[in-house]
């Protein structure tokens, strides 16, 4: 019996592509763990060259060179490699046995997005010293380089979850699903936005901008008049000996706090709504709130630590965990809207008549829809 959508031996052939698909998304996850290290680090320039590795072929560089930061550096950029051509491979099968072309249109994509991934990556050490309006280029693609990450990971994710078995299942959903799908796909945005604004942090190092929490400077939003961050900068140099921040750094530390507490009420909210609901979005729902609070406490943690390395990683990583979710849960949801809306608007046919009034010769035979 052959799998619906795919060419080849039916089954084992999907059940290994939707394998194969997961594990190119679980390497995508292990690779942005490596970038948030790389960063949080402070080491992203530890190789200063690419694509070369201190003038050796990046393969063929010398093991007992690996120190340090070189060895942060070089092993995100080998790993990266790795995945560059996982998703080759992964394109190449979907293109010889899918039957879905929106599907094959995906993997074209994934495979274009770790192309550019890849020269934003040597592009932002290339040009780390050059302004691209008016900002640091070690800031300006380090921040396009972590948004296209994030990206590349829910289109891989996406392409494992549509090859899956579950993708097919044609379950339906009722009133209180249907009432909080625009909000899980506003919310997903909304996760974007807030990955966009922590990479932005952290290319500054602005990731302690405010160095307590939950209050900020002792206050719930600081001043940042220029007396102000005067008196702020002199406790951040005498008493925890470090950099000075600017007005612009605290209010972007400030917007992702606000930010964090409105996605943590929202995916809240969307869980409540489904908590006596059953199936996959129920599952769903669970997980992303369970995500949401681990992401929260991480946060917090990578405060109180002084911006320890593993708790900043960790962060990076649970958030990207946090979008991919929202990606796969506002999928399903469209899909089984798509399959709701199939289903009402082709309803099953109606008896017209009353066939055992007419048949037995009883008169009076009646419309059952009249009744």
């Amino acid at each position: 019996m052959r799998k619906q959508g795919l060419r080849g031996d039916g089954r084992s052939t999907a059940r290994w592509l939707h394998r194969f698909a997961a594990f190119v998304a679980a390497c995508t996850l292990v690779l942005i763990a490596l970038g948030g290290l790389v960063t949080s680090k402070g080491v992203g320039m530890a190789v200063p060259d690419w694509p070369t590795t201190y003038g050796y072929n990046m393969f063929f560089f010398p093991v007992g060179l690996w120190e340090g930061g070189i060895r942060d550096e070089h092993i995100h950029r080998l790993v990266a490699s790795v995945v560059g051509l996982l998703t080759v491979v992964l394109t190449v099968w979907i293109q010889l046995v899918e039957r879905r072309r929106w599907l094959k249109n995906l993997a074209w994509g994934a495979l274009a997005l770790v192309v550019v991934q890849g020269i934003l990556g040597g592009t932002r050490v290339l040009l780390n010293d050059i302004r691209v309006f008016g900002i640091p280029g070690s800031a300006f693609f380090g921040v396009l380089h972590a948004a296209t990450a994030q990206l590349f990971l829910c289109l891989v994710g996406m392409i494992a979850w549509c090859l899956s078995s579950t993708w097919k299942s044609d379950a339906k959903i009722g009133h209180p699903v249907a009432l909080v799908t625009p909000w899980v796909f506003g919310l997903t945005g909304l996760m974007f936005i807030q990955l966009l604004v922590a990479a932005t942090m952290r290319h500054q190092h602005a990731g302690l901008a405010i160095p307590d929490f939950p209050l900020a400077y002792g206050v719930w939003y600081p001043p940042t008049d220029e007396t102000s961050l005067v008196a702020m900068n002199q406790h951040r140099i005498q008493m925890i000996d470090d950099l000075p921040v600017t007005a612009v750094q605290i209010h972007l530390q400030m917007v992702h706090r606000l930010l964090a507490l409105v996605l943590l009420t929202g995916v809240g909210w969307v869980g409540l709504q489904l908590v006596k609901t059953e199936g996959m979005t129920k599952r769903w729902s669970l997980l992303w709130c369970s995500l949401l609070l681990v992401q929260c406490g991480l946060g917090a943690a990578t405060i109180w630590t002084d911006k320890a390395a593993d708790f900043a990683t960790a962060h990076v990583v649970v958030g990207a965990a946090s979008l991919l979710t929202g990606v796969l849960f506002s999928s399903t949801l469209l899909r089984q809207r798509r399959v709701t809306g199939k289903d009402i608007s082709c309803p099953r046919p109606v008896q017209f008549l009353n066939q055992s009034s007419a048949v037995s010769g009883t008169p009076g035979a009646v419309l059952n829809s009249a009744n």
